[in-house]
């Protein structure tokens, strides 16, 4: 068989792919990973009582945009991290400015209390489970993200896990905030972003393992 006969032969086999597969697996992942959490959320911890009281509230809006903005981000750069070649640009950043201006505002907030109040505007009443809950509600996120990464082609792996770890995180902070009752800003943005960073570090371990093609 002849070279130009060959390829013409390989190429009728070839079935158009997707140009949208990406997006949809991933926002079946964001669907299960947050419908996950939130059904935890429901049935093991419960919803704060006075949610629709502290809704009403601007730094309540503000503890939610922390996870919210560092899901946008880390969405970004998985999904990038999904097709090989594609460049990272600037989703670093998009990660990076939320953990920049919360640290800003916990700094002032820290420096402008009395010095007696600044360990409990720090450690709070909760800190102790918070790390641990966030954990535990990215599980169904970490999942489905590595279900949507493995049906496609990171050549990343290490990168691509940990990407998929702070998205599993972010969802996760973003769900605990409807339980959690810490409303210092210098709270969440230490445990918080520790929180969503232990799926990134677990993700980044796993990565080259569960991602390798």
């Amino acid at each position: 068989m002849k070279t130009d006969d060959l390829i013409a032969l390989l190429a009728s086999e070839v079935a158009p792919v997707d140009r949208h597969v990406v997006a949809k697996r991933f926002a079946t992942a964001l669907l299960c990973g947050l419908a996950g959490a939130l059904l935890l959320i429901v049935t093991g911890y419960g919803i704060r009582a006075d949610l629709a009281v502290i809704a009403t509230t601007p730094l309540f809006w503000a503890k939610l945009a922390l996870p919210a903005a560092l899901l946008f981000g880390a969405l970004l750069l998985t999904t990038r991290m999904a097709r090989p070649g594609t460049r990272v640009g600037r989703s670093w950043a998009l990660l990076a400015a939320p953990v920049v201006i919360v640290w800003v505002a916990a700094l002032a907030i820290l420096l402008t209390a009395p010095a007696e109040s600044r360990v409990s505007l720090l450690l709070g009443d909760t800190w102790r489970e918070c790390l641990a809950n966030i954990a535990l509600l990215s599980i169904p996120a970490f999942i489905a993200a590595f279900l949507a990464l493995r049906g496609l082609a990171p050549t990343r792996p290490r990168l691509a896990g940990g990407a998929a770890g702070l998205l599993a995180g972010s969802i996760a902070a973003l769900a605990y905030s409807l339980h959690c009752p810490e409303m210092a800003v210098p709270f969440w943005a230490l445990w918080y972003l520790l929180g969503i960073l232990l799926p990134g570090v677990l993700g980044t371990l796993l990565g080259p393992r569960l991602l390798r093609w």
